[in-house]
């Protein structure tokens, strides 16, 4: 079974960020995520979620400061204690909205680390991070992002995910698949997600080009998703688009995945 759930970052963005819980709700979706919670306090994001009866699936640890170009400091040398304390905050709202996963952004290569440096960088953060949240009983992940969209952006292939979580050598680091970035990036959906599933604690969709809603684009979802199922996968798959009108008035695709 194919459970769906929506990103509050780029879904119902009619309303204020709060009120999309409600939306969300309201449009058949069990359960949520986002880029962030830290904006908020966490009694009233813990509401909403209870308010509506819904889950919260996702979100990610500390990015630095996304309105100046941040888009995560987990590969850079100069920001080590930055993205350590980083840990405790994203742990803290994570236990508080029953939340049993968090995303690290590796982030873009700053220009004068080379690539060595930052990979080694972004190791050890990992390892740190994943032993942290092991102690607590949550799960990290670490995702691969286009570099169209972010150009520079240091982690953007699977195989390198893989191989980074492999250096890591932690069975509490998972891989977070973007079906969106991996199709700009390699393509090969469908083998990939069969090869990779035991690895993968977490998928994204979105269809390109755009990166609109399902059946806006080239990639065959019904095909792709009743894949996904006949695999066995059991966790979520976050709905991470930009709507093409409005997010309502483009939800008739989940028709056959609704939760409610």
């Amino acid at each position: 079974m194919i459970r769906l759930n929506a990103n509050l970052s780029m879904l119902f963005n009619e309303v204020d960020f709060l009120d999309r819980f409600a939306a969300a709700s309201n449009a058949g979706f069990a359960g949520v995520e986002y880029l962030f919670p830290y904006d908020y306090a966490l009694a009233d994001i813990r509401q909403r979620l209870d308010d509506f009866g819904l889950r919260q699936v996702l979100f990610n640890l500390p990015a630095g400061d996304w309105a100046k170009g941040d888009r995560g400091i987990a590969c850079d040398p100069a920001r080590i204690g930055e993205f350590r304390d980083g840990i405790d905050k994203a742990i803290e709202y994570a236990q508080g909205l029953g939340c049993d996963q968090c995303n690290v952004l590796a982030g873009i290569r700053p220009p004068d680390c080379d690539e060595h440096l930052a990979h080694e960088t972004l190791v050890a953060n990992l390892r740190h991070a994943a032993r942290r949240f092991r102690e607590v009983g949550l799960r990290l992940l670490i995702e691969a992002i286009n570099t169209r969209d972010i150009p520079g952006f240091f982690l953007n292939r699977s195989a390198q995910a893989i191989a980074i979580m492999d250096e890591v050598e932690s069975d509490n680091l998972f891989f977070q698949y973007d079906i969106y970035h991996m199709q700009v990036m390699e393509g090969n959906l469908a083998e990939t997600i069969h090869k990779l599933l035991p690895r993968i604690g977490h998928m994204q969709l979105a269809d390109n080009p755009g990166r609109h809603e399902p059946g806006t684009g080239e990639i065959n979802y019904e095909f792709l998703l009743a894949h996904i199922a006949a695999l066995g996968y059991t966790g979520w798959i976050g709905c991470e688009y930009i709507p093409l009108a409005t997010t309502t008035g483009g939800l008739g695709w989940i028709e056959p995945y609704r939760s409610r």
